[in-house]
């Protein structure tokens, strides 16, 4: 059995960096970007979305879906490295600190952001990015370390209701010192780096050391080597190959929808104001804790697999919907409460269930490392498809055409799946 001091540590990991997607990626910064990026007439009309960056001219929601984007390939690049050291060295821990507090201080100096200075600006949203998803590559290879296989599910969910719940709290506390107290929304920025910080010191302190310590050398390229090993076990794992295969496909789509979703509201769904964006972001949150439970519970009486096809078969619905029903902001909180029943049930089971078909092996950061770099290199393709798709035909609507395509290959892949038979329902 597990031990709860430990699982409750792992969690509150999820609480405290939870306040970076919430509120820099999906709700308070895009609208604040949006806003700085735009050109408006004297009634507040935007005039002009395009910005210059090293003399070329983009559309803002372009630019910020490229910056993302690689920002991922920067990740992808780095976690084989760091994670593979990381395993011979004991120091999965004190990678995962060195990215958080990284990710967090970017992400307070988003204070600055001035669009007369857009290059370090930008710098600045990358470097944040880097630093929220490359600490996630150490944070999940603990999972396996810290609770046995049967416990992954319901532990994974855990984290993610967590994550919901305390960044959903977070954004509250900021919305009503921006209401009604005046607060400049550039604080939130700081809020979210103090409160990433501060709470990720209850992780810290109770999480262990990782176990697996190899006092062999270790040179910069181990990492890639562990990847490679990896690749190479994947021929002698058929079905973990086939599960990753399908969840590189599905997870373009899903994190598109998370970094993207606010961003083609403030400009598809014309008569959403601010508040009502807002709320619907809190939507998302409050039904995602629900969602991460009920596909925990779904997982258990069909299996992980069955479940996982049913998350992929909701999101291929709720992007067709919004492509072709949804411009108006009652159907957008439709939407939302959609998305949110499904964006958390998909993340964690997504993990667990990664975690449960990994072989016995001691080197959990490699394979990690190897699930992180599919889903890094999964968005990097998702975000700039996306922006790419509205730069040549001049609008978001059209970059969903993209995303029904991701769900629907990696809903035929997952069919390829086969359920595992041993103690742990897969």
């Amino acid at each position: 059995m597990s031990n709860k001091k430990t699982i409750r540590a792992w969690t509150f990991y999820d609480w405290a960096n939870s306040a970076y997607p919430l509120v820099i990626s999906s709700a308070i910064f895009p609208i604040f970007f949006e806003a700085v990026t735009s050109t408006k007439d004297a009634s507040g009309k935007i005039v002009s979305d395009i910005v210059q960056l090293f003399g070329y001219n983009f559309k803002n929601t372009e630019l910020y879906s490229y910056v993302i984007s690689f920002s991922f390939l920067i990740v992808s690049m780095l976690s084989p490295l760091l994670s593979g050291i990381a395993d011979y060295s004991g120091n999965k821990k004190m990678f995962m600190k060195f990215f958080c507090y990284m990710g967090a201080i970017a992400t307070s100096c988003l204070y600055f952001f001035n669009v007369e200075h857009l290059a370090l600006s930008m710098l600045t949203v990358m470097l944040a990015s880097i630093g929220f998803w490359s600490s996630l590559v150490f944070y999940n290879a603990f999972l396996p370390e810290i609770a046995p296989p049967q416990e992954h599910d319901k532990i994974s969910a855990r984290g993610y209701a967590m994550g919901y719940f305390g960044s959903a709290l977070l954004l509250i506390i900021n919305l009503i010192a921006i209401q009604k107290f005046a607060m400049p929304a550039r604080w939130a920025f700081v809020s979210v780096g103090i409160w990433w910080v501060g709470f990720a010191q209850i992780t810290y302190r109770n999480l262990p050391e990782t176990k697996h310590h190899n006092k062999e050398k270790a040179n910069i390229f181990k990492g890639f080597n562990e990847l490679k090993l990896v690749w190479k076990n994947l021929e002698n794992l058929p079905n973990l190959k086939k599960y990753l295969t399908s969840f590189f496909v599905y997870s373009m789509g899903v994190q598109t929808i998370m970094i993207m979703a606010v961003l083609f509201a403030k400009k598809e769904i014309h008569d959403l104001k601010d508040a009502d964006l807002i709320i619907s972001v809190l939507l998302i949150q409050f039904v995602g804790i629900l969602g991460s439970y009920t596909f925990s519970w779904l997982s258990k009486k069909l299996g992980n697999i069955k479940a996982l096809m049913v998350a992929v078969f909701i999101w291929i619905l709720i992007c067709v919907g919004t492509y072709s029903l949804v411009y108006h902001a009652t159907q957008f909180y439709i939407v939302a409460a959609s998305v949110g029943m499904v964006m958390g049930g998909i993340q964690s089971l997504s993990r667990s269930t990664y975690s449960k078909l990994l072989p016995e092996t001691d080197d959990h950061a490699s394979y990690f490392s190897f699930y992180d770099v599919c889903e890094k290199v999964g968005i990097i393709i998702g975000t700039f498809a996306f922006g790419f798709i509205e730069g040549i035909t001049g609008g978001m609507r059209n970059s969903i055409l993209s995303l029904i395509v991701f769900f629907i290959v990696g809903m035929l892949l997952l069919f390829r799946v086969k359920p595992l038979n041993r103690n742990v329902q897969v």
